[in-house]
């Protein structure tokens, strides 16, 4: 039970709840800044790393027989960046079967909930020396919790300033917003129960629009709460899209009036701003990218897109490119199909599997014909293409729709996300599994492409692609033909591929009756473009191609990569397996492994994200 209140008492209050609160600011800016210095860094060294290309060579030179003949100190902040990068992002801490956290988040997990719990108990003796005085902390943590909504707003929304500062894309900071709401939500609680306890006329204020207002606010946040854990988001996602954005209205809503007695109201409405300036340029971007449905341009069907379906649990979906919408290899958009979705304004976010680029644009007249084919990957250059898995809720409505080989209207808003930057890597490794091949392919094609241009020193470029069956090659077929075609002689191009389904051999599934050659000019070799479920001849002939049955033994193909690798090398990719099909990569429960050699110490660590262990292939790997 408190003491008595006396005026010493309440100035006291008064001005460390408004001047904790600030502080905490001050240090979360702080830290904002140092992370924001230290990736703008990184990006800076990289683009210097990429610039010198392999001037550094002759220092490598001096590596004979695995002895070092001297020590460059130039490679010092190397080797700090990535011990760093070893214990932060390497090392884990596995909760249960299917959740791990690296080292990174679990230090800002840590020093967050320390930062606002030492907030709110430090300085809690009251004038007459009662120490952890309720009536000093109980308001002021719900203050601490109350000043934290406009970064949680922000974090949850795709354009905003924490990820312009950091250079951290929305989606990998969607941690760091459902950690701080779940700390909030800790906060708003135990004010509750404070209030409850220390209030003697709590009943009779019941009937107050203050007190209802709060209570609304609480209920409001603790089934958001639990509609945002992993398992319900995964098994019902929609459920939680609904949720969470009725949810999240209300609570702010029912938040603002319950503040507005104690002066704390000035930090809700900013999250109103953060969240309506998201919506403005998410609707800015419809507009300028989906123009003909808004009367600026005469015309219709722009937008318009192809639905096939490519497999049971594959859709494949074209539409036409906007001259002006540019993206780079491995980014999302978010696409809205109002006469699919249960709700028009529901968006959706896929990896766009196509490629930005008039690199591949150079095929031939009878190229262009196999448009036509089921699965030809012609329009991997020429149009905005998406490989969707089929879950439930919206992408089995989309099922139906490409079963019948139906168009439906679709508004673009993108594109989002990270790209990887490979250019300074010796050698690359790219694994998917199924339509997650929509994030490793225009990363392959680009990869190539700035190989060309001199742009990369990459040396050796490795394409890992499990899928169920054969016929599955034909989705990508021509777009990896002419890649391996346009390869300069200073890159070494494998492909990999692992048919996890029993059936024959993939030389099996050829059929010389299906297929029809067409010879390319210019020197190039010829190749044979399938017209139906089979194999081209072209494409198994190629130079580093290789077919496997059976699941990939990633840790078998990775240490062969480790040891015929000299320099820098990265693993990167994408699966989507699991209800996190759709999602962006930083979804999933990691598992981590590293391999280094004497040679080359911390360059060659490599991250494993596992999704469904249970399941094929359930593989996803980060440099």
């Amino acid at each position: 039970m408190s003491s008595r209140f006396s005026e010493a008492d309440i100035n006291l209050i008064i001005d460390e709840n408004t001047k904790y609160p600030e502080q905490v600011w001050y240090t979360i800016a702080a830290f904002l800044f140092v992370v924001g210095c230290f990736q703008w860094g990184l990006f800076l060294h990289s683009k210097f790393a990429r610039r010198r290309g392999h001037h550094g060579s002759d220092e490598e030179a001096t590596i004979a027989n695995g002895v070092h003949q001297k020590i460059s100190l130039r490679r010092i902040p190397l080797v700090i960046i990535n011990f760093y990068r070893v214990i932060a992002f390497r090392w884990t801490l596995e909760i249960g079967r299917s959740y791990t956290l690296n080292m990174a988040e679990v230090f800002v997990t840590v020093a967050y909930i320390a930062l606002l719990l030492i907030y709110a108990f430090i300085n809690t003796t009251s004038v007459e020396g009662q120490k952890l005085d309720i009536t000093y902390w109980c308001n002021r943590i719900a203050i601490l919790a109350s000043s934290q909504f406009p970064i949680v707003t922000a974090l949850g929304t795709k354009n905003n300033i924490v990820s312009l500062v950091t250079g951290i894309s929305y989606d990998r900071l969607n941690y760091i917003h459902r950690m701080m709401a779940r700390t909030c939500f800790m906060l708003l609680w135990v004010h509750a129960a404070g209030e409850i306890v220390s209030y003697p006329s709590f009943q009779e204020t019941l009937s107050e629009a203050w007190l209802r207002g709060g209570i609304t606010a609480m209920v409001a946040f603790s089934i958001l709460i639990l509609v945002s854990l992993r398992p319900v988001r995964a098994e019902a996602y929609e459920v939680f899209f609904y949720v969470h954005f009725l949810g999240v209205g209300i609570f702010l809503v029912g938040g603002y009036f319950h503040t507005q007695g104690a002066h704390g109201s000035y930090w809700i409405w900013p999250s109103f701003v953060f969240w309506a300036f998201d919506r403005f340029v998410r609707m800015v971007r419809l507009v300028v990218f989906n123009h003909s449905y808004f009367g600026f341009k005469s015309g219709t069907g722009t937008m318009d897109a192809e639905t096939e379906l490519l497999s049971e649990d594959v859709i494949r979906l074209r539409l036409r490119r906007p001259p002006h919408f540019h993206w780079s290899p491995g980014q999302t958009a978010y696409l809205i199909m109002p006469s699919v979705s249960t709700l028009p304004f529901e968006a959706h976010p896929f990896t766009i599997a196509s490629f930005d680029s008039s690199l591949l644009s150079t095929v031939s007249a009878d190229d262009q014909s196999s448009g036509e084919v089921l699965g030809s990957s012609v329009p991997f250059w020429k149009e905005l293409v998406f490989f969707i898995n089929v879950q439930g809720g919206f992408t089995k409505k989309l099922k139906e729709v490409a079963a019948k080989k139906e168009t439906v209207k679709v508004f673009v808003d993108g594109p989002y996300g990270p790209s990887p930057d490979l250019g300074s890597y010796d050698t690359s490794v790219l694994v998917a599994g199924g339509s997650g091949v929509s994030y490793t392919l225009p990363v392959f094609l680009n990869v190539i492409e700035r190989v060309r241009k001199g742009k990369s020193s990459c040396t050796r470029i490795v394409f890992i692609w499990s899928i169920r069956g054969a016929e599955s090659v034909q989705w990508i077929e021509e777009a990896l033909i002419k890649a391996v075609q346009l390869a300069p002689p200073s890159l070494t191009v494998s492909i990999r591929i692992f048919i996890t389904a029993s059936s024959p051999t993939p030389q099996s599934h050829l059929s010389r009756e299906s297929i029809s050659s067409s010879t390319e000019k210019k020197g190039s070799p010829a190749h044979v473009i399938i017209k139906r479920n089979s194999l081209s001849l072209s494409f198994l002939s190629l130079r580093g191609v290789k077919m496997d049955t059976g699941r990939p033994n990633l840790d078998t193909l990775l240490k062969e990569e480790v040891g015929v690798t000299s320099g820098r090398m990265s693993v990167s990719g994408y699966s989507t397996l699991g209800p996190t099909c759709t999602s962006l990569p930083g979804l999933g429960a990691f598992q981590y492994s590293q391999w280094w050699t004497e040679r080359d110490f911390a360059r060659r660590i490599v991250r494993i994200r596992v999704i469904d262990p249970s399941s094929q292939p359930s593989y996803s790997l980060y440099a």
